[in-house]
């Protein structure tokens, strides 16, 4: 009689044990990293079957008050190195935290403006034809504290101030361009290579403009799956990973 069992009490472990692997990691990602998760999460999922990720995206910032006030995510992947260290030394973190990729600033404008980034650089946004210019919110944003730089660097910023619009995070700056809310923005590269800004000039802004802008990343104490996370690390650093994030604009850690 008992043997008649067995079977139906294997099929029962075997969904037990399913259902413990497909436990989502949660991945809290900078929201320019959006194309670069889309392609990297399948790719990690194809590798370790039965897990699934859980991506959260948003400004560098405001991520790092919600992880400081319990926010349930297992990784984080900062826009910047300051962010993850303020959670280093809050001892939110396992271990240290450690740089992915190298972000970099472009200046994208429309097309149909009859402007020429490419011959006038940063000038292109005091013309006329340049009403609104959209950046990330410096206070939270990483990539809006670099166009911040930029344009004092520039010696830019007063003169474009009133035309600033700002996004709560590098995404909502890209969205604004592709809704034409924005005519010109300093995005980062990444975005600038999404299909849905095709139609834009864009700009590679001089490095010497703004702080060098190392992406960092960090296991959070509160995972329960910190060897799934540690595994995604590896990968985001393997060869693959870094093709990955190079493909996408990024330059290496």
């Amino acid at each position: 009689m008992p043997l008649r069992f067995q079977p139906l009490l294997l099929l029962i472990l075997v969904s037990l044990a399913s259902l413990l692997r497909a436990q989502p990691l949660s991945i809290a990602a900078a929201a320019n990293l959006k194309a670069a998760m889309d392609a990297l999460g399948p790719a990690f999922e194809a590798k370790h079957l039965g897990v699934s990720l859980q991506i959260s995206l948003g400004a560098s910032g405001s991520i790092t008050t919600q992880i400081q006030q319990g926010a349930p995510f297992d990784l984080f992947l900062a826009a910047d190195a300051e962010f993850p260290e303020r959670l280093v030394a809050a001892g939110l973190v396992i271990g240290e935290s450690f740089p992915y990729a190298t972000g970099r600033l472009v200046l994208w404008v429309r097309r149909d403006a009859g402007l020429d980034p490419a011959r006038e650089g940063l000038k292109v946004l005091l013309r006329p034809a340049v009403k609104r210019i959209a950046i990330g919110n410096p206070a939270v944003a990483p990539f809006g504290r670099s166009a911040e730089a930029v344009l004092k660097s520039a010696g830019l910023l007063e003169a474009v101030q009133a035309k600033l619009v700002f996004g709560e995070n590098i995404a909502q700056a890209a969205q604004y361009l592709q809704t034409g809310a924005a005519e010109a923005g300093l995005i980062s590269s990444s975005q600038a290579l999404a299909p849905a800004l095709a139609s834009g000039l864009v700009w590679t802004v001089p490095q010497q403009l703004y702080p060098v802008q190392k992406q960092c990343g960090v296991i959070l104490k509160r995972t329960n799956q910190p060897a799934l996370a540690a595994a995604f690390k590896a990968y985001l650093l393997s060869p693959e990973g870094q093709a990955v994030l190079a493909r996408q604009g990024y330059g290496a850690p």
